[in-house]
């Protein structure tokens, strides 16, 4: 995933934006592993493979 993709991304449940991000594994621009988080919500998003699952999780 990019990180500019950050600035156009929203939270699928509430629409809150901006996002906040925590990165564990990067290459050069690219996120491979980390947590999309919705301040709002307290939803945590996973990025897996460079791909982020914005799939609203069942509680």
């Amino acid at each position: 995933m990019k990180r500019s993709l950050m600035q156009i991304l929203a939270c699928p449940k509430c629409k809150y934006h901006p996002l906040d991000l925590s990165v564990r594994k990067e290459e050069k621009d690219d996120v491979i592993e980390g947590t999309i988080t919705c301040p709002r919500c307290k939803i945590d998003y996973p990025i897996e493979d460079g791909i982020p699952n914005m799939l609203i999780p069942d509680r």
